[in-house]
């Protein structure tokens, strides 16, 4: 193999010098910019190709909902009908937010989690609904989800995944031509696998998630919502978990930031939203921080329940503080 290669190292030059110049060229026509935070990133598929599949991807969830959806006349329908509406017509100044057709879906189920197709087509679950302790948590929650449509971050994700498998590809392909074992192809593609969703996909999903939060929480300030209400939905969160005794994976095995890292950064980004808030002339907020209020409000349940008996259950306690 050595003498091969040294035969024929100049055209193996010219040949890894030209695909190199290939990926550079096709990883440089296909740079994008993010709308509302300008952020170059990189888009190997156009919006018609994802497009076609979010259309897919609809009516696959509306299969599979089909016999869960709340009827369209429900109070929990039109509270998520009104909220979604506000904050597209609060945020048309933003071309993907006026460009898009937004529907509302609202499912029957238990899962605290909502989500927004590219389409436009958003879903929330019931339990999500259940979980907020207030409008401003719910207007937060789905201008998170609205942003990530806008910003095309299903793309972006797909784009990045594309890529890696390319160059991953390429390396496996490379090793096996050296040691042509099949149990050395097996277990390079396990590898290959583990990493890539540990170095790149999951980081990078983390990332995209701390964006949504950061646009949502913008749009949800522009539509006149108490933004102070954010980072207080993942102190719930993070409580209700504790209480119930529920396990959490290690932040850099999970495609989400940790809950205290999300109230962590929403917590800072308060004062920028706050002022993008008063910008739009909104009314005046309550001089009740609900930041303040949550943390008295847990202290006040710490102690009512220091006295609890061993063993008691803690899926009894109140699963909101607001």
């Amino acid at each position: 193999m050595r003498e091969w290669a040294w035969q024929l190292r100049w055209r193996l030059a010219a040949g890894t010098g030209v695909a190199m110049v290939i990926i550079a060229l096709l990883l440089l026509t296909h740079l994008d910019e993010s709308p509302v935070t300008g952020r170059t990133r990189l888009l190997v598929f156009s919006r018609d190709n994802y497009m076609e599949l979010a259309a897919l991807t609809s009516e696959a969830y509306m299969e599979e909902f089909a016999e869960l959806l709340v009827p369209v006349t429900d109070p929990r329908h039109k509270t998520v009908e009104l909220i979604v509406h506000r904050l597209a017509k609060c945020n048309k100044d933003i071309p993907e937010v006026s460009d898009m057709t937004w529907t509302i879906h609202v499912v029957q189920r238990p899962d605290i989690n909502a989500f927004v197709l590219p389409n436009g087509k958003v879903f929330v679950f019931t339990g999500m609904l259940d979980a907020v302790a207030d409008i401003h948590q719910l207007t937060v929650i789905l201008g998170h989800e609205m942003a990530h449509a806008i910003l095309a971050h299903s793309a972006e994700q797909a784009s990045l995944s594309h890529v890696v498998d390319l160059l991953s590809l390429i390396v496996l392909t490379a090793i096996w031509a050296v040691c042509p074992r099949d149990s050395l192809a097996v277990l390079g593609q396990w590898l290959q696998k583990q990493l890539s969703e540990l170095m790149f996909s999951r980081p990078y999903s983390r990332r995209l998630e701390a964006e949504a939060d950061q646009v949502g929480l913008q749009l949800a300030a522009k539509a006149c919502a108490d933004v102070r209400a954010a980072p207080v939905f993942w102190q719930q969160m993070e409580l209700a978990d504790n209480l119930n005794g529920k396990a959490t994976l290690p932040e850099w095995l999970s495609t989400h930031p940790s809950h205290k890292n999300r109230f962590t950064q929403l917590d800072r980004l308060i004062p920028q939203a706050l002022d993008l808030r008063e910008s739009c002339l909104c009314p005046a907020l309550p001089a009740a921080d609900p930041r303040v209020v949550f943390t008295k409000s847990v202290r006040v349940l710490l102690e009512q329940h220091k006295g609890r008996p061993e063993g008691a259950n803690a899926s009894q306690l109140p699963h909101s503080l607001a």
